[in-house]
């Protein structure tokens, strides 16, 4: 087959990272295209085959902001591709040119010139792993005994508290009193919640890609999420899978470098697809939803599994949105949203107590009943590809594709 095109028969190979009920899925995400095209497309999946339907929706922002996307992504004019299994695998082998673009045609993440902001301390589990890092100045030996510590101190269920409620409020004043309050309890259960700038437009890599980690950080983990994707009039239209990467010591030393610890080269992975929502998939099937995390060393052999369950989540989805867009702040080009992890791994890697932290070569699949699977290899950021490919470059391809209106 040619570089820019896909075998048209589809024997079942990539179908496990799809939606269980992929045949009913509204599914829409970007692809490299090689020369000579040698640039982004706009893809919708229907019946198991991959369309570019650049030509009607030149960035996943139009789209997003078309008043009914789903329907444009089972009805747009588009050119075929090839079958969606062929490219979910030639995604998981793709290899990088000399500027950093693949070499192939490969599944992008589904964003583009969206911002990508992200929510933190949603789940009870995540508020106290971060005290624990605050507490512990980030340092991973210190871990388990603080975590005990902390436990005792609250004496509470964390998850039976609603934030911004008046139970929360007396919790906060009896922390207080304790000396036991922090700046994670006031993102965790006060009114306001955590939203911070995860990456850049366009940082962001897909399925299949390398992510990478600060080679400074000896403490770090995977963060499974569910990512919103909401349109530039705040609406919310779908929803994808992220790695909200994580370096535990560094944010654990000061919150002051949250910046520093979670937007690197590779940091943030979102995929494979959005899932647009219609009249099968719903922001209620979002809050039912189950996240999954498996962790597979390379090196060691070393398995890690875990689910997490977004009824557990502490705020409502929309409720996120809205703290993120509205009167205060408005997205022109949309923005896609991380909704927070109730997963910090504290299984044992090496010696007792010492916790969980990557190692080089970790194959992280995320994965949900309705969003198919998000898989990537780990690595030091200043090993993987550069990020070559901004928005600049992105509109001179648009324009010389002939593709701008």
């Amino acid at each position: 087959m040619s570089s820019d095109t896909l075998k048209q028969n589809d024997d079942g190979a990539g179908a496990d990272y799809l939606p269980q009920d992929a045949a009913r899925a509204t599914l829409v995400g970007r692809v490299w295209r090689p020369a000579p095209v040698d640039g982004p497309s706009i893809v919708a999946v229907r019946d198991g085959q991959v369309f570019d339907i650049t030509a009607t929706v030149p960035t996943m922002a139009d789209l997003l902001d078309h008043p009914d996307p789903a329907a444009i992504a089972r009805t747009a004019p588009g050119e075929l591709l090839g079958s969606v299994g062929p490219l979910l695998q030639a995604s998981l082998n793709a290899e990088a040119g000399p500027a950093g673009t693949p070499v192939a045609m490969t599944l992008l993440a589904p964003c583009d010139v969206q911002a990508i902001k992200a929510c933190g301390v949603t789940f009870a589990v995540s508020l106290l792993e971060r005290l624990i890092e605050e507490r512990t100045g980030g340092d991973a030996a210190a871990a388990q005994t603080m975590r005990a510590t902390l436990q005792e101190t609250l004496g509470t269920d964390l998850r039976s508290i609603r934030p911004g409620s008046e139970g929360a409020l007396r919790l906060k004043e009896t922390l207080i009193s304790r000396g036991a309050w922090s700046q994670y309890m006031e993102v965790g259960i006060g009114t306001d919640a955590e939203v911070f700038s995860k990456s850049q437009p366009m940082s962001a890599v897909g399925f299949g890609a390398q992510v990478g980690l600060l080679p400074a950080s000896e403490w770090n983990n995977p963060e499974p999420e569910i990512v919103l994707a909401v349109n530039s009039r705040g609406e919310t239209v779908g929803a994808t899978l992220g790695n909200d990467v994580n370096l535990r010591d560094i944010e654990g030393r000061s919150a002051l470098l949250l910046g520093k610890a979670k937007d690197n080269n590779g940091s943030c992975a979102i995929g494979p697809f959005i899932r647009l929502f219609d009249g099968d998939y719903t922001i209620d099937t979002v809050r039912n939803d189950r996240v999954a995390l498996l962790i597979e060393g390379q090196d060691d052999g070393f398995v890690l599994n875990g689910i997490s369950n977004m009824s557990e989540i502490s705020r409502d989805p929309l409720d996120l949105v809205a703290q993120t867009y509205g009167r205060h702040h408005q997205y022109p080009d949309g923005l896609v949203l991380f909704l927070g992890t109730m997963f910090s791994p504290i299984q044992d890697r090496g010696t007792p107590g010492s916790g969980f932290t990557h190692r080089a070569g970790d194959r992280v699949t995320i994965a949900s009943p309705t969003l198919g699977k998000l898989v990537n290899t780990v690595h030091k950021c200043t090993e993987i590809p550069p990020w070559t490919y901004g928005v600049r470059k992105l509109y001179a391809n648009l324009a010389r594709r002939g593709l701008l209106r």
